[in-house]
């Protein structure tokens, strides 16, 4: 469990986001995937908004493609950084299955955020059980609002896969009150330099995305 580092002094502090309540974010993945820079980015952003930000992230066996399960709040004052089950604003997947795994901490109206990528556990590959075949129909089935990307494809096409993760950043942002400005903040502070304008227009296609 952790508390956010407070942004940099230099740092222009974001306005408009509202602090009245406390904001839930969930987001899930196996290792490798990018969700701790995720997290990271995403609890930079809430930051720069002058909220307050606690964080919590599980790695199961993440170097072997296990779970990776990263919780983070915010608003005026948080004091823990686990979601309650139910509760969550928004939970966001890297991987369609582990969506389905994480599905009971999304609240009843909350939106989930999942990527169409399968990754096969080893349990599947061992032969000690069988990948859903069925896993986008589950998805639809699961969650009542449900923004179903192609993560990896767009990626592709911006020449770098590894971005996927931001473009399911941008997707979420739009079920959040955390203002533009503080996204591109926290992508600035979180990423290389050389990277910046990558990640920035990984955003943008993750918000086109979810607008559709």
């Amino acid at each position: 469990m952790s508390e956010a580092a407070p942004a940099s002094r230099e740092a222009v502090r974001c306005r408009g986001a509202s602090r009245a309540t406390t904001t839930s974010i969930v987001m899930v993945g196996v290792g490798g995937q990018g969700i701790l820079l995720g997290t990271q980015i995403a609890a930079r952003a809430a930051l720069a908004a002058g909220h307050d930000v606690k964080t919590n992230e599980v790695h199961g066996m993440a170097q072997r493609g296990g779970s990776v399960v990263a919780q983070i709040r915010y608003g005026e004052r948080v004091f823990s950084p686990l979601v309650p089950l139910g509760s969550a604003q928004v939970l966001a997947s890297l991987e369609r299955i582990e969506a389905l795994r994480f599905a009971p901490y999304l609240s009843a109206d909350g939106l989930a955020v999942v990527s169409t990528q399968a990754i096969v556990p080893v349990t599947v590959s061992s032969g000690q059980a069988a990948y859903p075949a069925d896993a986008e129909a589950r998805l639809r089935a699961e969650f009542k609002r449900l923004v179903y990307v192609d993560a990896i494809s767009v990626a592709e096409k911006l020449c770098d896969a590894r971005v996927a993760n931001v473009i399911l950043l941008g997707a979420m942002s739009t079920a959040l009150d955390l203002p533009r400005e503080c996204w591109t903040e926290a992508i600035t502070q979180c990423v290389k330099p050389k990277f910046r304008d990558l990640n920035l227009r990984a955003f943008d296609e993750g918000v086109a995305l979810a607008r559709g």
